[in-house]
């Protein structure tokens, strides 16, 4: 499901931690997580917090962090490379015959002449900060996502009333096209057969096989089952996702066997728009957790 979070630490300290956070569809559960350098060795526990939260979802994380100067370390002078430039530029100048431009800005320019060195941060001190911002950041993107997860419920919903309909429709003939089917059967088996002697006993049992293979009303009965199941599922304070994903699978399995039993055009041509609709319903569930 689609969420945005973010939450930034108290003006007016030495620095400053700001958390951006936000997540699209995915079948899993996929964080990316940009972070300062110096904080590269707490990314597995900011991973950590993340995923007791969401179940899934691609999160990207984005963690900025500002220093306002009062600690941002020291600069380390390098003399002797200083000077073995210095020595490298005069010999360039005395061979080559060039004008002597040797400055103290072009040696303090070159690699590793003059370095920063970090200061060392408490990484304990960081993650203390920095978890109660992500936990606010989660808290806005979960509101986000019950106010998605509540039109979801009801686009659902709505899809799972109208597949209860067409399978009341398809109800109300399952009955009556298995007894046509055997009259039809057992009419154009006796024209046939009217010349040939066999045993009617025989036939009877096979179109009375025949005609039972026809039958939907097991398929229906687990469908409807289904349904329910889905509605019910729906209202469970927990992740749902993987859960309706096993459910939709079953129901276009029921669909599939009743399509392949259906010797009824308008039996057939319900059961294409119930797995239209099943098709509809997967695409939703792909945005639940």
């Amino acid at each position: 499901m689609t969420s945005f979070g973010r939450a930034q630490s108290e003006e007016g300290k030495d620095s400053c931690f700001s958390i951006e956070m936000k997540s699209v569809n995915h079948r899993y559960l996929d964080i990316n997580i940009r972070m300062p350098r110096i904080m590269l060795a707490l990314e597995e526990k900011v991973r950590n917090i993340i995923s007791k939260k969401l179940n899934r979802g691609k999160v990207d994380v984005f963690i900025n962090y500002k220093n306002y100067g009062y600690n941002v370390g020291k600069t380390n002078l390098n003399m002797k490379l200083a000077r073995d430039y210095y020595e490298c530029l005069k010999q360039i100048q005395n061979e080559l015959d060039v004008i002597d431009d040797i400055s103290t800005s072009k040696i303090a320019k070159c690699p590793d002449v003059i370095t920063l060195v970090e200061p060392e941060e408490n990484l304990d001190n960081i993650l203390v900060e920095i978890s109660t911002l992500i936990e606010s950041a989660l808290n806005l993107m979960e509101e986000m996502r019950i106010r998605e997860g509540e039109k979801l419920k009801e686009d659902i919903l709505s899809k799972v009333q109208m597949i209860e309909l067409y399978v009341a429709e398809i109800e109300k003939v399952a009955d009556i096209i298995p007894k046509n089917y055997k009259k039809k059967l057992q009419e154009r088996l006796n024209q046939l057969l009217s010349e040939v002697d066999i045993d009617e006993n025989r036939i009877a049992l096979e179109v009375a096989i025949l005609s039972d293979k026809a039958s939907v009303d097991e398929e229906i009965t687990r469908l409807k089952s289904h349904l329910s199941q889905i509605k019910s599922t729906l209202n469970l304070d927990e992740p749902i996702g993987r859960k309706l994903d096993f459910i939709i699978q079953e129901m276009n399995r029921e669909a599939n066997t009743i399509a392949s039993k259906s010797i009824d055009i308008d039996m057939t041509n319900k059961v294409i728009e119930i797995k239209n609709t099943i098709e509809k319903i997967r695409e939703q569930v792909q945005n639940i957790e």
